[in-house]
């Protein structure tokens, strides 16, 4: 059986449960991961209850042990993963729309969840993922980043600079890896999932997309065939750069 392993799955209408159902339909054992394991546990029971194959498990981007503990139980239970999802981000500061009144600490913290703790995190699975036939890395992005680092006008002020530049990090982490493990069969994408109405809550996603819909760009990234792209960034399985 094939095994998926999903970062910040810890909300029912976040993209990251969205990727693990439809990771699950297709006969993935998903594992659902969060910092707070009583939030993912439901929600894998959810998929065990529709008849799939799933575990949640406690996993904190900035605590390597955590991470460790996560690679120690994939050994032991699987021996191999064949698709790694780093979807968890940090909270996005919308509400800043200049990089002279960002805060320094939301970007660190930023940086610390959106980029440093999925690097780490592919060292710590390495070989996991390369004991799989053709492993999938897949680094949920944000087209935001591409105002950074090509000044494309996308029709409105930037806002979210600390969201924004550790996305574009993100980005340059993916192309990175990617060269990193051109003579392997592990496949390396980041992906825009687009506008998405994950927080029904704040009333202001009127005009985004639910989050099964954004998701399967993700997850046709994490399904790739072995002569499938490496090292881009894409939405809805088209390239953005």
């Amino acid at each position: 059986m094939k095994i998926a392993l999903i970062t910040g799955t810890s909300r029912p209408a976040g993209i990251g449960f969205a990727v693990a159902r439809q990771l699950a339909e297709q006969g993935y054992h998903v594992i659902l991961t969060a910092r707070d394991l009583a939030r993912a546990e439901p929600l894998a029971a959810q998929l065990r209850a529709a008849g799939h194959a799933a575990t949640a498990l406690r996993l904190d981007l900035v605590d390597a042990t955590s991470m460790a503990a996560a690679a120690e139980y994939l050994t032991r239970s699987f021996g191999h993963l064949d698709v790694l999802v780093n979807n968890a981000s940090d909270v996005v500061d919308f509400a800043t729309l200049s990089a002279l009144d960002a805060d320094l600490d939301a970007v660190r913290s930023a940086l610390d969840i959106d980029v440093l703790g999925p690097w780490k995190l592919v060292q710590t699975l390495l070989p996991l993922l390369t004991a799989a036939p053709a492993a999938r890395i897949v680094n949920v992005s944000s087209v935001s980043a591409l105002q950074i680092a090509t000044g494309l006008d996308l029709g409105a002020e930037l806002r979210a600079p600390a969201h924004s530049f550790a996305k574009h990090a993100l980005n340059v982490l993916t192309a990175v890896l990617a060269r990193a493990l051109k003579d392997t069969r592990i496949l390396v994408n980041a992906v825009d999932p687009g506008e998405t109405a994950t927080h029904p809550e704040r009333g202001d996603e009127d005009e985004a997309r639910p989050a099964a819909d954004s998701a399967r760009g993700i997850v046709w990234a994490a399904t790739l065939p072995h002569d499938g792209p490496t090292g881009g960034l894409f939405r809805d399985g088209r390239p953005l750069i």
